[in-house]
C-alpha cells in the first residue's frame, strides 16, 4: 500500500461582489451591468412602494424609479458602496406625487386590517386578521406630516441608519433626527395605551 497521499486540489475563492457604486461605474460603459443593481435592490423598492401606495401603482413607481436611476447614474456617487439609499431617495420623490394614495392606502389598512403588502400566497386568515396595534399605527401614519412619515418609513420599515436616510432624502442629518424624534413623539402619544416601552 502507497503512503503517498492525494493532493488536496485547491480552493478556488471566489471574487468579491462588485459594489453597487462598481456596478453603477461600469453601467456608465456598459448599461446591462445595471441590471444587477435591479436585480439586488428591486424587490425592496418594491415592497416599500407597496406599502405607501398600494401594489398595483408600486409596480409602475417600481418601474420608474429604476428607469430615472438609470437616466441619472452619472451622477451617483460611486464611492458610496450600497445604491439602497439613492433610490429609496428617488422611490420617495415619485410617491410625493401620489400622497392622496399614500394616505388612502393607510386609511384602509387602519379599517380592514388588510396588509396591502402581504404576500399573495399568505394565508386569508392571516391577511385579514391583524392586531389591533397595526390598524391603530396605520391610522396614525395616515395622519403624520408627509415629511415625517417619509423618515420614519426610512428607519423603521426599511432600516436605514440616520445618515442613509440623510443621502436618500438629501436633508441634513441633523432635520432627519428631528423628524424622527418628531414622528416618535406623535406615534407614543397615540399609541400610549398599547405598550409605553414599545419603541417605534
Amino acid at each position: 500500500m502507497s503512503d503517498a497521499t492525494t493532493a488536496a486540489a485547491p480552493e478556488t475563492v471566489a471574487p468579491p461582489e462588485p459594489s453597487d457604486g462598481e456596478l453603477i461605474r461600469r453601467s456608465l460603459a456598459a448599461g446591462e451591468d445595471f441590471a444587477a443593481v435591479f436585480d439586488r435592490h428591486g424587490r425592496a423598492v418594491h415592497r416599500y412602494l407597496a406599502r405607501r401606495v398600494g401594489r398595483s401603482l408600486a409596480d409602475d413607481l417600481t418601474s420608474e424609479t429604476f428607469l430615472l436611476a438609470f437616466r441619472l447614474r452619472g451622477r451617483y456617487d460611486t464611492s458610496q458602496r450600497d445604491a439602497r439609499p439613492w433610490l429609496f431617495g428617488l422611490a420617495t420623490n415619485l410617491v410625493h406625487r401620489h400622497r392622496r394614495t399614500e394616505v388612502r392606502q393607510y386609511r384602509a389598512f387602519a379599517r380592514t386590517g388588510v396588509d396591502p403588502v402581504a404576500e399573495p400566497h399568505a394565508e386569508v386568515v392571516d391577511r385579514v386578521v391583524a392586531t389591533s396595534a397595526s390598524r391603530r399605527l396605520a391610522a396614525v401614519l395616515a395622519k403624520l406630516p408627509a415629511k415625517e412619515r417619509d423618515v420614519l418609513l426610512l428607519v423603521a420599515r426599511e432600516e436605514l441608519s440616520l445618515v442613509d436616510v440623510a443621502r436618500a432624502l438629501d436633508i441634513p442629518a441633523g432635520t432627519v433626527r428631528s423628524r424622527l424624534h418628531s414622528a416618535r413623539q406623535r406615534l407614543r402619544r397615540a399609541l400610549a395605551d398599547l405598550d409605553p416601552h414599545e419603541e417605534y
